[in-house]
């Protein structure tokens, strides 16, 4: 095995968080992957991760040598791509995750366009709205759409997320269609998420924050499901618009007091901070934010 390979089995130990995590990554036995470390310790003539039964350390030795390989793993992958005069392979197993509706609704085609320019890319994709841990579970990039809170990640913001206040002809028939945010009170709403808030605050043309009580008929953690109560009339939704766009547009929803702005959110590619990040990844992160940019297509006829 040579120098990189090693370099790169190192990384992927200390990213995994040790040897049997990684050989699980890397589909190899435990033993091969113990093996080589050992080896690379041999040759280096220092130990570079502290191995006990419960928990493996990286020594002061194993944290310079973690930080140089990524370093020069960065740099050869630049150089390889520099250097050719015919536009670099992209292969391997990229391993993503997204959140469920987002990725049926807005990231399928535009996977499927990636795909396509990238014949010898696999692609592993899992659909959650959980946030998982990208390091123990072995994903180079997660989609997620919110607020980067975990210090331990980088995020690169791909497109920014509105909001909209929606309901069916159905519901304002039968309860009014408010004209002004204190016509809002007595309706019920439909929230999306689990979250413990009962307020809403929406921001007026005047650049007044205005907040709203809320009383909820229904909560969900998926955006589908919110969507389908919505269009059956069970109460007014605050939805992000890639989920309520279409619907808005058929007229089987109608937007309310169009002219307040809602809280809206950031979609950000997220991955391991100070983790190498292979030039399949950083391709992708590139093209999602040129497809999508910062006005994406779904908000094109909201105003």
């Amino acid at each position: 095995m040579g120098q990189l390979e090693d370099m790169t089995m190192f990384v992927r130990i200390v990213e995994a968080g040790g040897i049997s995590r990684a050989a699980e990554q890397l589909n190899v036995a435990k033993s091969a992957v113990s093996r080589r470390l050992s080896d690379l310790e041999s040759r280096l003539g220092t130990q570079l991760i502290s191995r006990t039964t419960r928990k493996h350390t990286l020594t002061e030795a194993g944290e310079h040598y973690y930080a140089r390989a990524m370093a020069i793993l960065d740099q050869v992958d630049t150089l390889n791509e520099q250097t050719s005069n015919v536009k670099a392979q992209v292969d391997g197993t990229l391993k993503l995750t997204a959140p469920l509706t987002f990725a049926l609704q807005h990231l399928n085609p535009l996977l499927d366009e990636f795909i396509r320019q990238h014949e010898d890319l696999k692609l592993q994709l899992d659909l959650s709205d959980r946030h998982m841990d990208l390091v123990e579970e072995g994903y180079e990039l997660a989609i997620r759409i919110g607020e980067l809170e975990d210090s331990s990640y980088q995020a690169k913001a791909i497109t920014p997320i509105r909001a909209v206040l929606c309901a069916s002809p159905a519901w304002l028939a039968a309860n009014g269609t408010p004209q002004q945010v204190s016509d809002l009170d007595g309706h019920q709403f439909l929230q999306y998420g689990f979250g413990k808030y009962d307020r809403l605050t929406l921001t007026g043309p005047d650049g007044n924050a205005v907040t709203v009580v809320l009383q909820s008929k229904i909560k969900s953690n998926n955006g589908d499901f919110m969507l389908d109560m919505a269009k059956r009339g069970h109460g007014i939704a605050p939805l992000p618009s890639f989920i309520a766009y279409r619907a808005i547009e058929s007229g089987e929803l109608v937007r309310l007091l169009p002219e307040y702005r809602l809280p809206g959110y950031t979609c950000y590619a997220v991955y391991p901070k100070n983790r190498f990040l292979s030039r399949r990844c950083r391709l992708l992160i590139d093209f999602l934010a040129q497809r999508l940019g910062d006005s994406p297509y779904w908000d094109d006829n909201l105003g």
